[in-house]
């Protein structure tokens, strides 16, 4: 089980933003923005070469969530949302998640 697994069965606390029957959301441990969530689905997903016709209505709704998560943090002046895939991306935790990094005039350096 990976630790996204266990964070989103409750074996490891976490900071806990939103959670529904498909999707928890949580604050990163080692923010790079003021606000910096993690919003992954329930269901174990590797990353983003794993979406398919069977689970890609669970990923159109994690961004409804999104969206939702950076209006109540207050994010109208804009907001980033990064998904990391695979080793050469440095992907550090191979299940599906979405950073919402904000709170701040983010730089365009994007590598």
């Amino acid at each position: 089980m990976c630790i996204f697994c266990k964070i989103i069965a409750g074996e490891i606390p976490s900071g806990k933003v939103y959670e529904d029957e498909t999707v928890y959301a949580f604050r990163d441990i080692n923010p790079q923005a003021p606000t910096h969530i993690l919003v992954v689905p329930k269901t174990h997903i590797g990353s983003v070469a794993e979406i398919n016709a069977d689970n890609s209505a669970v990923v159109a709704h994690i961004f409804e969530v999104i969206a939702q998560i950076a209006r109540e943090e207050g994010l109208g002046n804009g907001y980033r949302v990064v998904s990391n895939c695979g080793a050469d991306a440095r992907q550090s935790v191979q299940h599906l998640h979405f950073h919402i990094l904000g709170g701040r005039e983010l730089t365009e350096q994007m590598a």
